[in-house]
C-alpha cells in the first residue's frame, strides 16, 4: 500500500533528500493564504440513527469506488490522492484502479516465472502505486474499468499455471506476457492502447507524467528505531520494493497532516485497522475509553510487538468534529457506499496518531526548512487559529 519540489525521492529506493532551508515565514504565510480558500463542502447526507460530525475541512474528491474483494487499497487510496490534488487546482481527473491492477499483475506473473516458489500477490503499499504509475503509466477510470465479476484468487490460480507451464516449456517471458495480455483480457478487461483527452492522443506513461510528475509525492513514517530527519526502508511485509520513508516525530507528522488538508491538500493514510474501535458498519474509529496516552513510545511498542500493523489505506481528505469537540480526520475508503456515511470514514484524532504506519502527501506541503530546525513550537498553532478565523 505512493506518490521533484521541495523534497525529492528516488522510486527505487525512496532515498528522501532533505528540505532546502528557505524561510519559514514565506511558508506559514502561504499556508494562511491557502487556508483562506474556501475548502469548506457539504459532506454526502448520513443516516439519521449515525453519529453526527461538524465538517471544518473538505476537499473536493472523486465519487467513492468499491474495490471489491481483492487487497488492492493502496492502489485506490493513492490514486484518489493524486485525483483529490488535480481536483482542488481545478482539473478533472478520475484515474483506472484497473491499469495499475494489471501492470502489478504483469510484473507479478514475471517474478513467478523466475521463481517457482514466488507467490503471486496483490498487496502493496502506495508508493509503490507511484512506481507502476512511473514504470507503466495511467489510464482515465471511464477508459478502463475492472469487471464486475473479477475474483483475485481466481485470476492468480489462472497466472500461476500460466507462469509455471511457461517455464516448463522454456518459452521465454515474452511469449509469457502475450498469454498474461490474453488472461488479463479475459478477467479485467481489454486495455486500450491510448489515452484521447481534450482532442489529444497520449501514451498511458505520457498521461501518467501529467497527472503525477517524479519526486511529486513525500512519503512520511514515525518510529524510533530508527534516527528523525532520516529516511529508512519501513519494515512492514507489503513494503515489498523497500521503499524509504522518512522519519519524523509523530507529533510533527500530524501537524503536517493537518496542515496538507488544511492547506487544500489530500493525504493518503496507511495504518492498523484491525482494532475493535474501528467500525466499518458505523463508519468512524476512535481510540477505547481509558486507553493509554498515545506518545512515541506507545507508538513503538505497538508497533514491536505487532499490535500495530500495516492493514488499510485511505485518502484522507477533510477534518471535522464531534459534539465533545474531539477532532476526527475524514477518509475516503474503497469498499462502496455501505455504510452511515456512504463511504466516508471518520478517524478521531488520537486514533490516527497511535495507528498510523505511514502518509504519503504531497512534498509542496511540507515545511521548506530543514527536518532537523524544526519551527516554533507554537507557530503551527498560530497557522490553525488563522486558518480558522477565516
Amino acid at each position: 500500500m505512493a506518490y521533484d519540489r521541495p523534497h525529492t525521492t528516488n522510486h527505487d529506493m525512496k532515498k528522501t533528500e532533505v528540505f532546502p532551508s528557505f524561510s519559514f515565514l514565506c511558508w506559514l504565510v502561504a499556508g494562511c493564504l491557502c487556508a483562506s480558500c474556501s475548502l469548506r463542502q457539504s459532506p454526502p447526507p448520513s443516516d439519521d440513527d449515525s453519529e453526527q460530525f461538524t465538517t471544518e475541512v473538505l476537499l473536493r474528491t472523486t465519487p467513492v469506488k468499491n474495490q471489491g474483494s481483492g487487497n488492492l487499497c493502496w492502489i485506490y487510496a493513492m490514486l484518489a490522492t493524486i485525483e483529490t490534488e488535480h481536483i482542488m487546482e481545478g482539473d478533472s481527473i478520475d484515474l483506472s484502479p484497473a491499469f495499475a491492477t494489471r501492470a502489478l499483475l504483469t510484473e507479478e506473473t514475471r517474478k513467478r516465472y523466475v521463481d517457482a516458489h514466488y507467490t503471486i500477490r496483490e498487496r502493496g503499499m502506495a508508493t509503490m502505486t507511484l512506481r507502476l504509475l512511473e514504470l507503466y503509466g495511467a489510464m482515465p477510470f471511464t477508459s478502463y474499468r475492472m469487471a464486475e465479476d473479477y475474483q483475485f484468487q481466481r485470476v492468480s490460480k489462472l497466472l500461476t499455471r500460466l507462469a509455471d507451464q511457461c517455464r516448463s516449456h522454456l518459452k521465454g517471458i515474452s511469449s509469457l506476457d502475450a498469454s498474461v495480455r490474453d488472461v488479463l483480457d479475459d478477467n479485467i478487461g481489454s486495455q486500450p492502447n491510448w489515452v484521447f483527452m481534450f482532442g489529444c492522443q497520449y501514451t498511458p506513461k505520457e498521461f501518467a507524467r501529467s497527472v503525477c510528475s517524479k519526486g511529486e509525492y513525500a512519503a512520511l513514517t514515525s518510529f524510533s528505531h530508527h534516527p528523525f530527519g532520516e529516511p529508512f526502508v519501513l519494515e512492514v511485509p507489503d513494503n515489498r520494493y523497500h521503499d524509504a520513508f522518512l522519519n519524523v516525530p509523530i507529533d510533527s507528522l500530524m501537524k503536517y497532516v493537518e496542515y496538507s488538508l488544511r492547506s487544500g491538500h489530500p493525504v493518503c493514510w496507511e495504518g492498523d485497522i484491525t482494532e475493535p474501535c474501528y467500525d466499518a458498519s458505523k463508519g468512524t474509529a476512535r481510540l477505547e475509553d481509558g486507553h493509554r496516552q498515545v506518545t512515541q513510545q506507545t507508538r513503538q511498542e505497538d508497533f514491536d510487538h505487532h499490535i500495530t500493523t500495516d492493514d488499510h489505506c485511505m485518502e484522507m481528505i477533510g477534518i471535522a468534529h464531534d459534539k465533545q469537540g474531539r477532532k476526527y480526520f475524514i477518509c475516503k475508503n474503497s469498499h462502496g457506499k455501505n455504510n452511515p456515511y456512504h463511504g466516508w470514514m471518520y478517524l478521531e484524532e488520537d486514533y490516527v496518531k497511535a495507528k498510523t504506519i505511514a502518509v504519503i502527501l504531497p512534498a509542496i506541503t511540507l515545511p521548506p526548512m530543514q527536518v532537523l530546525a524544526p519551527p516554533p513550537a507554537d507557530a503551527f498553532d498560530q497557522l490553525f487559529s488563522l486558518s480558522d478565523a477565516d
